[in-house]
């Protein structure tokens, strides 16, 4: 039976950390004016986050991508600008160059406090950002369709959102170390596999039931029904810190669960891999960002990145003509020609050295860069 297309309407979430202008490093209790300020700025569009030198901004629901985009140069520019005043900055990474986890101070929220209270150390230690993508897709069974599906396309993204390749100051050899951190949490990585949304719910209920979690808030997997919106919801993405580069990743989530969807219609789909075969090319991604390529399942050979994304714009190009993001979808491969936030950072950190900074001095140097290229082209 064919569906009704649904919205695909958008809604991105970005985390940012706050740092100090003079030193650079996190602010771990920032004056409560700053968030008052940018709540009478942007309403329930901004939130703090669990710890106090992280906050987070929310668009509305968005109609196209071209809407998320002003969205979010608006939504920078203003937490860019409240922040100005105190002396401090935003800055769109997923882990800072060398703060530490262990001075930060944690918000006074009740879910905050029961979420450590539960994990402890592994929830403590949660100094890291994320971008969150939502795609409208009102019928619940396809949800949980396309989510079964387009699990084999988070290691995609992934590898070119990477900005976390620092962890309290030291260089991990991963270009996304965020997920390392993350994983410790129990229901994260890959979503699992359903046959439908009522199997989805009896497994959830278990939890529920048992007094584990409240809702399905608490399930934070890559990719997941959202529990407030009806929505999917990706999360496996570090926080892009180039704007035009996290405007690309989201023009392409939202492309590729359309394809999936146009496929459904001609009783296609695409094939569902075992979660072993996928984390595989999650952990490459997170090891490698784009550099050494991905495993072509069906192929089962590595392939070269560009290859691949070549193929996927190939894939979505009816879609982003639907969508009305074709430009978007073509500078994907901007990513791959200017690098990651990751690979950048680590350039950076490179040149200073080898120009005689310490290592601090070169952290500092990585810091000033996310500053700056946080906010770069908003005032255009």
């Amino acid at each position: 039976m064919k569906l009704s297309e649904p919205a695909f309407t958008i809604g991105v979430e970005e985390e940012y950390l706050l740092v100090d202008r003079e030193t650079r490093d996190l602010v771990n209790d920032p004056p409560p004016d700053l968030m008052d300020q940018c709540v009478a700025a942007l309403g329930e569009q901004v939130s703090p986050e669990l710890m106090r030198a992280q906050i987070e901004v929310g668009t509305t629901v968005c109609k196209d991508v071209g809407m998320a985009r002003s969205e979010l140069r608006k939504l920078r520019a203003t937490i860019a600008e409240i922040c100005g005043k105190f002396g401090f900055a935003p800055i769109a990474v997923s882990t800072h160059p060398f703060g530490r986890w262990l001075e930060q101070k944690q918000t006074e929220k009740e879910r905050y406090h029961s979420l450590t209270q539960e994990m402890q150390a592994t929830a403590r230690r949660l100094l890291i950002c994320g971008m969150h993508t939502h795609v409208g897709i009102e019928d619940p069974e396809l949800r949980i369709d396309l989510m079964n599906q387009q699990s084999y396309f988070l290691p995609h993204m992934l590898a070119l959102s990477t900005s976390s390749p620092f962890w309290e100051g030291e260089d991990t050899g991963l270009k996304c170390f965020r997920l390392t951190v993350f994983d410790a949490l129990p229901r994260t990585g890959l979503p699992e596999q359903f046959a439908s949304f009522a199997e989805y719910q009896r497994h959830v209920s278990v939890l529920v039931n048992a007094g584990l979690m409240e809702d399905t808030s608490k399930i934070w997997w890559d990719l997941r029904p959202s529990a407030r919106f009806p929505t999917l919801e990706t999360r496996i993405m570090d926080v892009v810190t180039n704007l035009e580069h996290a405007v690309s990743l989201v023009a392409l989530n939202v492309c590729l669960l359309r394809m999936l969807f146009r496929a459904r219609q001609k009783n296609q789909r695409w094939r569902v891999y075992a979660n072993m075969l996928i984390e595989e090319n999650r952990w490459r991604a997170m090891r490698y960002s784009f550099e050494s390529g991905l495993i072509d399942l069906a192929r089962q050979e590595i392939v070269p990145y560009a290859e691949l994304l070549d193929e996927l714009i190939e894939f979505v190009r009816e879609d982003a003509l639907a969508l009305n993001c074709v430009n978007e979808i073509e500078d994907l491969r901007n990513i791959l020609r200017d690098g990651t936030s990751a690979h950048r950072q680590l350039d950076i950190y490179a040149a200073s050295r080898s120009a005689g900074a310490s290592n601090a001095e070169a952290l500092v140097a990585v810091v000033d860069w996310l500053i700056e290229e946080t906010v770069r082209g908003l005032d255009d």
